[in-house]
């Protein structure tokens, strides 16, 4: 049957060179002289002196070093946020309101609605000073939401 194999398969079954002839050892394993296990005494004179070995060295565990790098982080935060207070005035930001007392928010508005539609709806109540209708940076549609100051509080509150 294998006769009809092709050649790369019958390589395959091919019988292997057989195993070399080794001369026996004079001695088996067990036979030989072995010498006998000493003690350390005798290396004990290699070793540093005690007094001169360093002082071991303090590695930052994992956890430490990961606690670490939090307060670090914190601290960081800590000290951009005092620098952010320290520069910040109210008085000078454009887009915020003069008085938060007059101002209305206005929530779920449709996207379709336009500065002029909210003012004119909103004027019924009194002058309207300023509406700010708030949109996306980055696709520049809007949100969904704005901001309305009144000129005077009681016409805010009318409503």
């Amino acid at each position: 049957m294998t006769a009809f194999l092709p050649p790369n398969l019958l390589a395959l079954f091919a019988a292997r060179d057989p195993v070399p002839y080794l001369p026996p050892a004079d001695k088996l394993g067990f036979e030989k002289k072995r010498l006998s296990y000493g003690g350390v005494a005798q290396f004990l004179n290699e070793f540093e002196d005690p007094k001169d070995t360093p002082p071991p060295t303090r590695v930052e565990t994992k956890d430490e070093r990961k606690e670490r790098k939090r307060k670090e982080r914190a601290e960081q935060i800590a000290y951009k946020l005092e620098q952010d207070l320290a520069l910040w005035d109210p008085n000078n930001n454009t887009n915020g309101t003069r008085d938060p007392y007059k101002t209305l928010f206005i929530a779920r508005i449709n996207f379709d609605t336009s500065e002029s539609k909210l003012r004119r709806e909103f004027e019924v109540y009194g002058p309207v000073r300023k509406i700010s209708l708030l949109f996306d940076n980055v696709s520049t549609k809007p949100r969904g939401y704005a901001f309305i100051e009144y000129e005077h509080e009681r016409d805010m509150h009318d409503q």
